[in-house]
């Protein structure tokens, strides 16, 4: 029996969840990016992290980060050269409740609304 996936640490759920092309593509099969892809693209491309900041901080393996960034980098590049939308639903995810010390990157929901120290605790 194959061992159960991990469930994927995600900081908060993406403000849309969907992007539709300029000219067209309405009726066009959207591409479906999953929350943890979107995850991983948000961690690498928009936050700098490498792969292996990007495992950690989903606590997941360097591996399994690349894999999802790399699937996740192919659906994109499908949407744009065919001008299909865009879906961000469902994956094996968790989201952050904002109690571990290492949390808080710009998306956190926990730091949205101020600073938090080490210890976690707001200042």
């Amino acid at each position: 029996m194959p061992r159960p996936r991990k469930r994927r640490r995600v900081c908060r759920l993406p403000d849309n969840d969907g992007f539709f092309p300029v000219r067209g593509g309405e009726q066009l099969e959207p591409v479906v990016l999953s929350v943890d892809e979107y995850e991983t693209i948000r961690l690498i491309d928009w936050e700098g992290l490498s792969q292996e900041q990007c495992g950690e901080y989903m606590c997941i393996a360097r591996t399994t980060a690349q894999l999802i960034y790399t699937a996740a980098r192919k659906k994109l590049s499908e949407a744009l050269v065919y001008g299909k939308p865009i879906r961000i639903c469902g994956g094996d995810y968790q989201l952050c409740d904002g109690n571990e010390n290492y949390c808080g990157r710009r998306g956190c929901h926990r730091h949205r609304h101020g600073h938090v120290n080490s210890q976690g605790g707001k200042q």
